[in-house]
């Protein structure tokens, strides 16, 4: 069983709902308000970002899935949500702003975790993108699909949030990155052929019932590999989602969905792809399972 980082798992759930708490009343006191406060901006610091998004924890599990009754969009909502307030925070957590608090360190410092893996993988004898197509998906600011232009890959990068993308575009010409595109685009829009198609942390939008759909657009994008993450289904974060959803008011802007490491693994044995290795990053409040796929002789 995965422990949190600070140790027993209800010292991790007590801190996460202290700096919920604590944000909220923030944002109550310098916000004016015309309803309720939702579960999602009551603990915000902590919510899982779009294109950008990480399975971050406590709070981003609180965004659970809807009653029956309540039809959801949830692609609607991922994009106005990273176009609006979402941007604003999330582009100050992935970057070397220190206008963060401890709880959104915390998930800079998994998010990297998780990107640091990727870029080791590639950096192997035999796996470098050097010369190579890469599409990434969901790109967020660029945090992967810069590095990896810097390898010399020729990247195609996108994400549902506009305001991402062209901060992603911003950052890699202000390194001086030529080889990367970045454009807003749903993830089941793109289209073409690459050698290697990432999608970093954005399965956790996708519910179960079109989670295999996705895998099978990532898989018919990619000639050769997929690097993938999402936020596992295990007890103990099945345990956290339930405990958020005692925050108060229904989440009005995203949602998190988990899902088993062996249905993504058998989405991706039907796409075609067997999986060559995974690692599951682990932080205070932020979960995320990266696997590694080749397509199957």
């Amino acid at each position: 069983m995965v422990q949190l980082r600070r140790g027993a798992l209800g010292v991790g759930i007590f801190a996460a709902c202290c700096d919920a708490f604590i944000v909220g009343k923030q944002q109550r006191k310098h916000t004016p308000r015309t309803a309720p406060i939702s579960a999602v901006e009551f603990a915000d610091p902590l919510v899982l970002g779009g294109g950008a998004a990480a399975v971050l924890g406590l709070s981003a599990l609180t965004l659970g899935k809807p009653s029956d009754s309540e039809a959801v969009d949830d692609i609607k909502e991922v994009r106005e949500y990273f176009n609006t307030v979402g941007f604003e925070r999330w582009n100050k957590i992935y970057s070397e702003s220190d206008e963060v608090n401890n709880v959104q360190m915390d998930i800079r410092d998994g998010h990297q975790q998780t990107i640091d893996t990727v870029l080791s993988w590639v950096d192997e004898k035999d796996n470098g993108v050097e010369g190579k197509s890469v599409c990434d998906l969901g790109c967020g600011v660029g945090s992967l699909a810069i590095p990896l232009a810097q390898r010399g890959a020729t990247v195609s990068a996108s994400d549902i949030s506009a305001a991402m993308a062209t901060e992603a575009q911003s950052r890699a010409e202000a390194m001086g990155v030529k080889t990367a595109s970045f454009e807003a685009n749903n993830l089941e829009s793109v289209e073409g052929s690459y050698d290697t198609v990432t999608c970093i942390d954005v399965m956790i939008h996708y519910p179960t019932d079109k989670m295999k759909d996705m895998v099978q657009h990532l898989a018919s994008l990619s000639s050769d590999r997929l690097l993938i993450s999402f936020a596992p289904k295990t007890t103990q974060y099945v345990i956290l989602k339930k405990i958020g959803s005692l925050f108060p008011g229904p989440s009005k802007t995203t949602r998190a969905y988990l899902h088993p490491e062996s249905s993504v693994r058998e989405a991706l044995a039907d796409a075609g792809f067997t999986v060559k290795r995974s690692k599951l990053t682990a932080t205070s409040f932020y979960f995320s399972t990266l696997l590694e796929a080749t397509r199957s002789a």
